[in-house]
């Protein structure tokens, strides 16, 4: 049994936006970030998770393996997971020893020995490229985009499986020179394989509300179907 412990936000037993197939997604706790658009704002602080070691959640997981299929596993996400990296790769590494797929949607803002060990153990990677420009990264997320640059560059040097992912929001990042940027990024690494375009939501205002802090993207529009198809023909 492993010392390693880690704290967890929630669990979600089937879910099937958050990498291939149907997923088995943990969402730890902690952030380094503080993304405009977030939707988790209650994952941001440490405290109120529960306590895990990586041996109670890959025996969780495998209650539900007869659903996952060919595709489908575990998936690790946030907050930040790379700030729980460590515990990050003991589930990975014992969810692969029972044959379950393995997935971390990250930031990609953190590249140390840990999370280079976490990713020895990861099958796929879904990385948030929020914007374009180092400005708005800046501004916005709160690091420079170089950083899930140099990450996307050492998943490229792993030939790591990548999905990148974008939320899509309406005067921010919403131009067709945006889209083709992000996509001339993914064209420039073998290692993506697929790019999501995902739509602004305000449905977490609510979290926002409960935990007395602005949302600070509270007064932006969400996008409309016909923008995101007009841009995911770009890609």
């Amino acid at each position: 049994m492993s010392e390693t412990k880690g704290i967890v936000h929630s669990i979600q037993s089937l879910g099937t936006v958050d990498g291939p197939g149907i997923r088995f997604v943990v969402f730890l706790k902690g952030c380094n970030l503080r993304c405009g658009c977030c939707h988790n704002p209650d994952t941001w602080d440490m405290s109120g998770g529960t306590e895990y070691t990586p041996e109670e959640i890959v025996n969780k997981a495998i209650r539900y393996k007869e659903y996952f299929g060919k595709q489908g596993g575990i998936t690790l996400s946030g907050g930040e997971p790379l700030l729980q990296a460590e515990f990050a790769k003991e589930i990975f590494a014992l969810a692969k020893e029972n044959g379950l797929n393995t997935c971390l949607d990250t930031s990609g803002s953190i590249l140390n020995d840990d999370v280079k060990a976490l990713l020895e153990v990861t099958d796929r990677v879904l990385l948030d490229i929020k914007y374009t420009s180092d400005e708005q990264y800046k501004q916005f997320v709160g690091c420079s985009l170089a950083k899930p640059l140099e990450f996307l560059d050492y998943l490229e040097n792993k030939k790591i499986p990548t999905t990148l992912r974008q939320v899509i929001i309406p005067t921010l990042n919403d131009s067709e020179e945006n889209v083709l940027l992000l996509k001339r990024l993914a064209d420039s690494h073998k290692a993506v394989d697929k790019i999501e375009l995902l739509p602004f939501k305000k449905i977490c205002q609510v979290k926002y509300d409960n935990m007395k802090i602005p949302f600070p993207f509270a007064h932006l529009p969400e996008p409309t179907k016909d923008l995101l198809q007009s841009l995911q023909k770009l890609i």
